[in-house]
């Protein structure tokens, strides 16, 4: 059971969309027309705002421009595959109906959805809001649990678009073999992200590298570690860098750290965020209705919030 706590829902929407275009069947209307995103989509935010009852919701969205990591290393993401044309046309009518919904759109140039949430999630308990608002992220993508915090918690699609899970900062220690939120970072620094493109360090597997974060604390102070003369060192002889593995770190130190900075999702994109702004409440039902229709969503409809 939720506290009285207000809460704030943040959509990562491409990654909602995504889930929900190859979770269902390609639904189309009588005149042709490709719904099975949209209709997933809005199944997915009918079923948080019945959980959470929301104070406030923003949705996040990637932008078609290559981003900041992109610029850094052209081979970021390159292994995944095209946005296939009928998810893409959908995304517009997707915006389309959260703005009846009354709900604002954030995207930025040179920023993926990630860093957008990230800020907001940021942002929105600094401002002069009283009570301060939780933080509900709506997701697909396991990446953004690392900003789960006491103030944020992760609703994550973990198959389809059914089988949902609420990570809080113990779930994801649970997950992660006892790596907290911002460690996952250092985790995937060391380990890399094939999903991604992320190099990381060549040779270390995920056990090794949960290791290495879990002893160590992150990723600047196994470095720190590494840089201090053995006779020096005073750290406990049980968790000692094998020599092996510390000529690998040392030679591809700086590998490590540009995958950090591929793998840190950024909290200061420079965005316009007011919280008022995405008060969750008062929208035309009757213009929902009507793009319901055209739509043929006519179950949707009937899940249309009251207030």
């Amino acid at each position: 059971m939720l506290s009285k706590k207000k809460h704030l829902i943040i959509i990562d929407s491409n990654s909602v969309i995504h889930r929900a275009f190859h979770a269902l069947p390609p639904l189309t209307t009588k005149g042709g027309e490709l719904t099975n995103a949209i209709y997933g989509f809005f199944l997915v935010f009918f079923r948080a705002l019945k959980e959470f009852q929301p104070d406030y919701i923003a949705a996040c969205f990637d932008t078609p421009k290559p981003t900041f990591r992109h610029q850094k290393f052209k081979e970021y993401k390159i292994k995944r595959p095209p946005t296939p044309e009928d998810l893409s046309q959908q995304i517009p009518k997707i915006k389309e109906i959260l703005s009846a919904f009354n709900v604002p759109v954030f995207e930025k140039e040179g920023f993926e959805a990630d860093d957008i949430i990230g800020t907001i999630a940021f942002l929105a308990p600094r401002k002069q809001v009283l009570p301060r608002p939780e933080t509900i992220i709506l997701s697909g993508d396991s990446d953004i649990l690392q900003l789960v915090d006491a103030q944020t918690r992760v609703y994550i699609l973990k198959k389809g678009i059914k089988d949902v899970f609420l990570y809080d900062e113990k779930s994801v220690k649970e997950k992660f073999s006892g790596l907290n939120p911002k460690q996952i970072i250092g985790f995937k620094s060391l380990r890399g992200d094939p999903s991604d493109n992320i190099p990381g360090v060549p040779g270390i597997g995920e056990k090794t590298a949960i290791q290495l974060i879990k002893n160590f604390g992150s990723l600047e102070n196994l470095y720190k570690k590494i840089q201090i003369p053995e006779s020096e060192s005073q750290i406990n002889s049980k968790i000692q860098i094998p020599d092996k593995l510390k000529t690998k770190l040392i030679e591809y130190k700086e590998q490590a750290f540009f995958s950090k900075t591929l793998a840190e999702i950024e909290r200061g994109a420079p965005i316009d965020f007011c919280l008022e702004k995405c008060r969750w409440g008062k929208y035309s039902k009757e213009k929902v209705t009507k793009i319901f229709k055209n739509f043929e969503f006519h179950s949707l409809i009937k899940k249309l919030p009251e207030f």
